[in-house]
């Protein structure tokens, strides 16, 4: 499993916790934005697999002007509020989920989220997802806002601190956000909208007020409102339920994910004869894609997906680039899942950073992790002696709109087999930089993310992103509702 192991993206941190040391003043806020984004920008560059990538030669231009627009924010920083919103505007022009700044405050300098009493959802316009009495009507489309249309509102008060406005599935994931005050002093609140339910129009002025728990609750939760816990279940025979929430398991999932992929394997019968297996990714942000990959193989059969994964990237090449903080990075992960007793993904992290080292000493800016890979066996697709029976039943993948990294990786392997088909909202998308690091700053209000490999010739490329099969744009992301979406596509 090679392949599948690496596309993980594992997040660690390679730097001790720092104390937090909130500025006083607002000079000190200013000063410290000031300083938290230089400090960024320079272990970015110094370990940041795209400076040096001979694909990209605008890559260290593009950073340079995040840098300088994090920087014009900053000199306007008085407060907490305004820290917060330069960061995320230096990370957000970099436009890349797998790059930028963090920050890490316990919220103590930041005044409380307000709301106008209303959530709202994408799905393929804006919509009212959720909201209390009096504030707004379910389901009612947002037409505008002070005169500012709905996709307008999101690229300013939203994409232009967060998330990536070319990416579909950002839409979906980020619109919960836009009604959220949290006091950005370089976001103009939006006062009245305009609202449309039944081909009837009325404005209404925002009444903004305290975030209430019922509020969170529907913003996190709005595209996973009744998210099942990693396993898999049988909502009724013959039809099984895989709940992936997470790659980044506990070691409570860990085991929970060993004894289904045994469970898989053994009762195999059971799923040749299934009317179909779910595999449920909602709220799921990536992680490491060895969790799925493994899922496929005692789904399909481990030598059917690798064949097929082999033949799919046989001229992709994986480089990470080698620098002292990169390697402790994977000495570091081999240490860790050493002691978990996961030796596969132990071993494999061990092999790169072996290689990292060597080309560091030759003063090679980049080790290759297969640059010898062996060409793809001929056919991939056809069966082989010693494989197991061929699983052909139906497959539905529910993919949520922030899916990206090894849950995309995962989407990958799943539609390697023309059986698969994908559930829900577009995806999000990956740049070809990633297996992310992070290190925390300074003053220790944030950390920097540092993607550490890039993809050459990677199949899925830069910015590439899934379109539903079956787009699903029911307000309510229950399980109940995609069970009926899954019932209706059997019955055709």
């Amino acid at each position: 499993m090679r392949r599948l192991i690496a596309a993980t993206a594992l997040a660690a941190t390679c730097a001790a916790a720092t104390a937090q040391v909130p500025p006083a003043t607002p000079a000190g806020w200013q000063a410290a934005a000031t300083r938290d984004i230089v400090a960024a920008y320079d272990i970015t560059l110094a370990n940041h697999a795209g400076v040096l990538d001979p694909h990209n030669p605008g890559f260290s231009a593009s950073l340079k002007a995040a840098r300088d627009h994090g920087l014009a924010l900053a000199a306007r920083v008085t407060d907490a509020h305004g820290y917060v919103a330069a960061v995320q505007g230096f990370t957000a022009r970099i436009q890349d989920g797998h790059a930028g700044m963090r920050f890490k405050m316990d919220g103590s300098a930041l005044a409380p989220h307000r709301w106008p009493g209303f959530v709202a959802a994408w799905r393929g316009d804006l919509y009212v997802h959720s909201a209390e009495e009096g504030a707004a009507r379910q389901g009612e489309r947002i037409v505008s806002c002070d005169g500012k249309s709905a996709r307008q509102l999101m690229l300013e008060n939203v994409f232009a601190f967060q998330g990536r406005p070319a990416e579909a599935g950002q839409w979906w994931s980020l619109a919960p956000w836009l009604f959220l005050d949290a006091h950005n002093p370089f976001v103009a609140r939006p006062a009245s909208c305009v609202f449309e339910l039944a081909g009837q129009r009325i404005e209404r002025k925002l009444d903004w007020r305290p975030m209430t728990a019922q509020a969170r609750a529907w913003q996190e939760n709005n595209l996973a409102p009744d998210t099942l816990p990693v396993g898999l279940t049988e909502p009724r025979p013959r039809l099984f339920w895989m709940a992936m929430p997470t790659f980044h398991p506990s070691d409570a999932e860990r085991a929970t994910y060993h004894a289904v992929y045994k469970q898989v394997e053994t009762e195999r019968a059971r799923f040749l004869a299934a009317d179909a297996v779910v595999i449920d990714l909602r709220n799921n942000g990536g992680g490491n894609s060895v969790w799925s990959g493994n899922f496929a193989a005692a789904l399909w059969g481990g030598d059917r997906v690798m064949r097929r994964a082999q033949a799919r990237s046989a001229n992709e090449r994986v480089w990470y680039r080698a620098t002292p903080d990169n390697i402790a990075h994977f000495r570091m992960i081999a240490d860790t899942f050493a002691a978990k007793k996961e030796t596969a993904i132990a071993g494999w992290a061990a092999q790169r950073e072996e290689g990292m080292r060597a080309a560091l000493a030759a003063g090679k800016p980049y080790y290759i992790d297969n640059e010898d890979a062996p060409p793809p066996v001929p056919d991939p697709a056809a069966d082989r002696p010693g494989d197991p029976p061929a699983f052909t039943r139906p497959v539905y993948v529910i993919v949520p709109g922030n899916c990206a990294s090894a849950c995309l990786d995962a989407v990958d392997v799943f539609k390697l087999f023309p059986n698969t088909k994908l559930i829900g909202a577009p995806s999000s998308a990956d740049s070809t930089y990633m297996e992310v690091r992070s290190h925390d700053l300074p003053g220790g209000l944030a950390r920097v993310i540092v993607p550490v490999k890039l993809y050459v010739n990677r199949p899925r490329g830069n910015g590439q992103f899934y379109e539903a099969d079956i787009a699903v744009t029911a307000l309510q992301w229950t399980t109940a509702e995609f069970l009926s979406v899954v019932e209706r596509d059997l019955a055709r």
